[in-house]
């Protein structure tokens, strides 16, 4: 029940709130898939206002400590923190409403967006839209790799870790899971030799304030659902593998069964959020199956960050995009094969995050404050850092050389204007502290204005 000042009430309350009904619980969930805003950051903000300080159905120490979970694993952290405190208010079910009702408004909007990028991204206005958008996505991405690196490159073989991981993936040509894959086991090994480089910090602060008593507090013991059993985990998986299973074999051959099979892929290898599996996704996507191109993804992109839910919703418009353009259906059925194309992209790569939490999740309870992938954690999360880099400039030269190729990368001219809107998004975002949808909205009545003038 929303009271007219949650906050006084719940610093000055005394008593714990009264476990909430699944059906309000749910209300919540629905509300929070469509006010999700603001990337991972901003949505973890979100709920532990509402959900810490003004409902207190949990404590700012369990919040956190499922939080440290979430980071540790694969998968949009912030979609797993919602799976595991639906989980923990009302078992399964909660933790499969809760997850679901996250990633489900963000699915039905990018369906519909898509669509009109896709059937009238030709349009001067639309066009015009998007040409102000793909000098901010360069700016986010940029501010991306600041953001990160500020927080998690503390020392010089951090910073090593780092540049190796962009001469792999730029130079080289190294796939993404295998750069994760070598910065976890470096990351171990540097744990092991010398553990003071590789603690990961409390990135998102300790467990200070005081808003009163918690439904879930710190004391407060794992509930009956929420405690270990083997033969539970076994059953899990087994239902978790049988899903997969059918799910896999009821796509068609071709188009369709190659993102099941590469989302799945990829939702395991997505270590450091959205923004460390995006190059992932271009190099599958763009790369290999063709399924998009460069510019639309960095299209993709814009609009992933002007929607509610996880920014991983980009896979959303990847899997659109790839359905529309390999006409999966036909060409007189675009719109059924692209959203056919978003749906499947969508679950392939959250179903693994209940794997996660409904699996893992009794363990972590019975292990609390005893997390022990910090090392490999903060190696991967270092080559993240480089790999968002390549990233950002493959971004930078699509925009600002958009004639360039691999073999004449500079050719057509430097795009002033594209150039300077990025730098001042990035501006915007780094001094005036502006919200990433805010910027990109602005860059993008910019380019409108713009596109009309010339």
């Amino acid at each position: 029940m929303n009271q007219p000042d949650a906050a006084h009430t719940a610093m000055n309350a005394t008593t714990a709130p009264a476990a909430p009904s699944f059906t309000a619980a749910l209300r919540f969930w629905l509300k929070l898939g469509f006010i999700s805003f603001g990337g991972p950051a901003g949505q973890i903000a979100v709920m532990h206002q509402e959900l810490v300080e003004r409902r207190r159905w949990i404590s700012e120490r369990r919040f956190l400590h499922a939080l440290n979970y979430c980071m540790v694993l694969p998968g949009p952290e912030a979609t797993q923190l919602a799976i595991y405190i639906g989980w923990l208010l009302h078992r399964t079910r909660g933790g499969i409403v809760a997850g679901v009702l996250f990633v489900l408004p963000s699915l039905f909007i990018l369906i519909g967006l898509s669509y009109v990028y896709m059937a009238y991204g030709d349009l001067p206005l639309v066009a015009g839209v998007f040409a102000g958008v793909k000098p901010a996505v360069v700016a986010v991405v940029a501010f991306a790799v600041w953001r990160i690196g500020s927080r998690a490159l503390k020392n010089a073989a951090l910073w090593l870790i780092a540049a190796a991981a962009f001469i792999a993936i730029f130079a080289l040509g190294l796939p993404f899971p295998a750069i994760v894959l070598g910065a976890g086991v470096v990351g171990w090994i540097g744990g092991r030799i010398s553990p003071d480089q590789f603690q990961v910090g409390g990135g998102h602060g300790a467990a200070q304030a005081d808003y009163g008593p918690a439904l879930i507090d710190d004391d407060t013991p794992p509930p009956a659902h929420a405690r270990f059993r083997p033969r539970r985990m076994a059953m899990l998986l087994g239902i978790f593998l049988a899903v997969w299973i059918v799910a896999f074999a009821l796509l068609p051959a071709g188009t369709l069964r190659d993102m099941g099979l590469f989302f799945t892929k990829a939702a395991y290898v997505t270590f450091g959020g959205a923004y460390a599996v995006l190059p992932y996704v271009y190099q599958a996507g763009v790369e290999h199956f063709h399924w998009l191109t460069g510019p639309q993804m960095i299209d993709g992109l814009g609009l992933g960050e002007t929607t509610p839910g996880p920014l991983i919703m980009v896979v959303a418009f990847v899997g659109f995009v790839g359905a529309w353009t390999q006409q999966v259906f036909g060409p007189h059925a675009l719109l059924l094969a692209g959203a056919a194309g978003a749906v499947v992209a969508t679950f392939f790569t959250f179903l693994s995050c209940f794997l996660f939490i409904l699996v893992g999740g009794p363990l972590v309870e019975a292990t609390r404050g005893d997390l022990r992938f910090t090392a490999p954690l903060t190696g991967i999360t270092a080559a993240v850092v480089g790999v968002v880099l390549n990233l950002a400039v493959f971004f930078a030269w699509h925009v600002f050389w958009t004639h360039g190729s691999a073999t004449a990368p500079f050719v057509g001219g430097f795009q002033w204007f594209d150039a300077l809107l990025a730098l001042a998004a990035w501006l915007a975002l780094w001094k005036g502290r502006m919200d990433i949808m805010a910027v990109v909205l602005s860059c993008a009545a910019i380019g409108l204005a713009h596109s009309l003038m010339v």
